[in-house]
């Protein structure tokens, strides 16, 4: 699409091989026939760099200048120390300084540094031109942007992602709610996290975990729920496995619907049919309660008892009594949720005798598996009422906690409130009050915050790809930092639709060209990582900030720049929501001195920091819900601070690591052990949910008798955009796979590395086989990993909804395989 940019190649040390395989892995690679693949990514692949671990990091006579930042990549937060050398990312390693990760890093975090240096970075804006793209200058390619949005205003919408720094997603969010008065602004994180919010929301009237990764160290039990940490969160892992090597007894049990690497580290494997979680957080509180070894203590003192309306249910819910709750659960009996998700009737009462002991700390951890689920609000919920109903909260190591799989997801979606619905601080926009303080604190006229959510991730676009047909469409979309082209479910209905309507017009804001890219209409360049300012909130309220170490390639450019530009030239076309109140620009800044600095223009972005006079304004907002922030200079100082964070007598600030509990958070009037200060009921209790099992969307039947899960590998980071061009992970894991269990395997007549077809009602696609591999599905069902842009598993999997997260199921559809030769009539 671009030509490439030519960097210059710094002859450091070797290639660092990637991982060792085993036998089985050796035999699979060699006989998927994976050329193609590897060719493919071999020539966009990044330069190799060093990887050097934190004890390596030289300190005297050392040329290189190093400096703190957050990992690029999931949203475990670990940081490492950039080392730079002429304007070039040289080497990367564990920062010992950081408590998330002492020093240590992923196989994906020692690389980081590589993802800048891919060939075929994206270096010029490009306008489509027929079934070409031409280069562009920066001023049309804003001016071609802005003008699409000022014919449209209402039919505009902004898709962004928990990659989004808390700037550039509070600039979106500012530009949408505040300056278009338009809602159509939604995340990624819709896709997979949507369900945890919702599940906090419910329980305890504010979001995030008030645990954090210390329960960690602290627990006796680690529960993982359709969780795979030892590959998608390795780092946080391994504070379980060091600990086990040091002679601590800690009990991992692992509910899946497939043997991982976690389960192979677990005690006590339960391997459940899908949508069985639900059954079994039932199940665990039924054994509690027909066995009077519940927390009656906390309960009364803590808790209250919710369940869904019967007519029209929200996430509010009503107030059922003890009583009514007991009758509602009795009917899930240990032999009951046997039936509906496989695991032993014993094996569900040995559960929930480790749940009634007091003297355990148990902590629960889960990510996609619950998250994206039908009964993805219902099962966090249940989860969390677990805990509740047992007084397994808010001690070191009795928590409920839940993972996110992006850098900033916490921090940029959740908090900055980049949702549909939501404003900043745990703000919605359906609230009066709230719309006031968000006009309050942007300085705008009262009124200009629409109190109607706008679309959903699904529902935008749904709209957008659709034909036109007048009011409720989508026009025009601005996709940045994620590549909707390859991560949306039903890709054929949702994203691949596009290209056949003329007269919508897909912007793209990108690194390197991906399946989204590849449709839209103008794609812009964009900088990455330490090639700009940034901050991060990751999965234990921790946010992270970090400076620009070196200059993007060619004529990239930063994403909040991009917003800020078009802001201005809606500013410039006369467009009224680009003014404040009082007539000023809605981003207008000033410097030290009070003079006003031209932010759009690229040649003076970075005569402020933008990052910080953003964040300082959006720390106004962190209040409303206790989320409360430090000012700018004291993340400069750290390694992130958990929120909330409160000043001191002695002018220093605070972190607080257990939110609720009276020992650490400073919002627990003094005396009291725990108070859920946002309570849904206005009297300092948690809800514990009462929610029915309810069977998945779609089951396999004689048409299509698999069930289909996707998910993630360990070498790779979602789309794969950036860790398909390092080469250590791209050779360690070339291609996509479809898991399959031997007697299905026998069944079809498929062998070790075939290509098979795999498809739904929705699609199809093609993936070499792997038989008793890393993971190790049962017996009538399949596993893809969804990072291989050149076998899109999105155009099989389903689109149902949670009802109230709006979050999608990928875990689990109806499939069949069949060979590439075989037709089915």
């Amino acid at each position: 699409m671009a030509a490439s940019v030519k960097h210059s190649q710094r002859s450091a040390s070797k290639d660092q091989p990637g991982p060792m395989m085993d036998t089985r892995r050796r035999e699979f690679l060699k006989s998927a026939a994976m050329g193609a693949a590897s060719s493919l990514v071999a020539g966009t692949a990044a330069p190799s760099l060093p990887v050097v671990t934190a004890d390596e990091i030289p300190t005297d006579g050392d040329q290189l200048t190093w400096n703190k930042a957050p990992c690029r990549f999931c949203g475990t937060g670990c940081h490492v120390q950039v080392g730079v050398e002429g304007n070039r990312v040289v080497a990367v390693a564990g920062d010992q300084a950081a408590d998330v990760n002492k020093g240590l890093l992923c196989v994906k975090g020692y690389h980081v540094g590589s993802v800048l240096y891919g060939k075929d970075r994206l270096t010029q804006p490009l306008l489509r031109k027929g079934d070409q793209y031409v280069e562009i200058q920066w001023d049309e390619a804003i001016d071609i942007a802005a003008k699409r949005i000022m014919d449209a205003p209402g039919e505009f919408a902004f898709y962004g992602s928990g990659q989004w720094t808390i700037p550039e997603g509070y600039a979106a969010n500012k530009f949408m709610k505040g300056g278009l008065a338009n809602n159509h602004i939604d995340p990624n994180a819709r896709l997979c996290m949507a369900s945890a919010v919702t599940g906090f929301l419910a329980t305890y009237g504010v979001d995030e975990p008030a645990g954090c990764y210390d329960d960690l160290d602290a627990c006796d039990v680690l529960i993982t729920w359709g969780n795979n940490p030892a590959e998608m969160h390795p780092v946080l892992f391994s504070r379980v496995t060091d600990r086990r090597s040091k002679g601590d007894k800690i009990r991992l049990i692992d509910i899946s619907t497939r043997r991982t690497r976690t389960s192979d580290a677990a005690d006590l494997y339960l391997e459940m049919k899908p949508q069985g979680d639900v059954a079994i957080a039932l199940g665990i509180m039924n054994q509690l309660i027909a066995n009077e070894t519940y927390n009656k203590d906390f309960v009364e003192k803590h808790c209250a008892f919710r369940a869904l309306e019967d007519e029209n249910p929200t996430l509010k819910g009503e107030a059922i009594g003890e009583d009514e709750f007991r009758k509602r659960i009795a009917k899930y009996t240990p032999e009951h949720v046997e039936a509906l998700s496989g695991v032993p009737a014993e094996r569900i009462i040995e559960l929930a005798k480790l749940f009634a002991d007091p003297d355990l700390r148990i902590t629960s951890l889960w990510c996609m598996g619950m998250n994206q689920h039908t009964q993805g609000t219902a099962v966090n919920s249940l989860v969390h009422g677990v805990h509740l109903l047992s007084g397994h909260f808010g001690q070191p190591g009795d928590a409920p906690t839940s993972l996110t799989g992006q850098p900033s997801a916490c921090g940029t979606v959740r908090e900055v409130g980049t949702l549909a619905h939501t404003l900043p601080g745990g703000r919605v926009v359906a609230n009066a009050d709230h719309r006031a303080h968000a006009e309050e604190y942007w300085n705008l006229p009262a009124g200009r915050v629409n109190p109607k959510p706008g679309y959903h991730t699904v529902l935008m676009f749904d709209r957008f790809t659709s034909p036109s047909t007048g009011e409720g469409d989508i026009k025009t979309m601005f996709v940045q930092v994620t590549n909707p082209g390859q991560t949306l479910p039903n890709l054929n209905k949702l994203f691949n639709d596009k290209k056949d309507n003329d007269d919508k017009f897909l912007i793209v804001s990108d690194v390197y060209p991906t399946a989204t890219t590849q449709a839209a209409d103008l794609i812009l360049p964009a900088a990455m990582w330490v090639e700009k300012n940034g901050i991060f909130g990751n999965s234990e309220r921790r946010t992270q900030q970090w400076f620009k170490m070196v200059s993007p390639p060619g004529d990239a450019r930063d994403d909040c720049w991009m917003t800020i530009a078009i802001a201005h030239r809606l500013f410039e076309l006369g467009h009224p929501g680009m003014k404040d109140k009082d007539g000023k620009f809605l981003f207008a800044m000033q410097d030290d001195d009070g003079n006003d600095v031209p932010i759009w223009k690229w040649e003076h972005y970075y005569d402020i920091n933008v990052d910080q006079q953003l964040f300082e304004e959006y720390r106004l907002f962190s209040r409303l819900k206790h989320k409360n922030l430090a000012p700018y200079e004291e993340y400069v100082k750290a390694r992130g601070l958990r929120w909330p964070v409160v000043e001191q007598e002695d002018g220093s600030w605070r972190e607080t690591r257990f939110r609720f509990s009276g020992f650490d958070d400073p919002f627990v009037p003094e005396g009291e052990d725990i108070d859920f200060y946002h309570s849904n009921t206005n009297d300092g209790r948690a809800q514990i949910w009462f929610h029915d099992y309810k069977a998945p969307p779609e089951i396999p039947d004689d048409e299509y008798p698999l069930w289909l899960c996707t998910g993630r590998v360990l070498e790779h980071w979602h789309s794969g955009t950036m860790t398909r061009r390092i080469p250590q992970l791209s050779r360690a894991m070339p291609t996509s796979y479809v898991e399959l269990h031997a007697d299905d395997a026998r069944r079809l007549n498929v062998r070790q590395g075939e290509t098979v077809v795999v498809e739904s009602r929705r699609g199809s696609a093609n993936f070499p086989v792997w038989i008793n591999g890393r993971g190790k599905p049962p017996q009538g069902t399949l596993f893809v990993p969804f990072f291989d842009e050149t076998r899109l598993i999105n155009d099989v999997t389903l689109d149902a909804l949670d009802p109230f997260s709006k979050q999608p199921d990928y875990k689990k559809c109806a499939a069949r395989i069949r060979k590439l030769s075989q037709d089915i009539t």
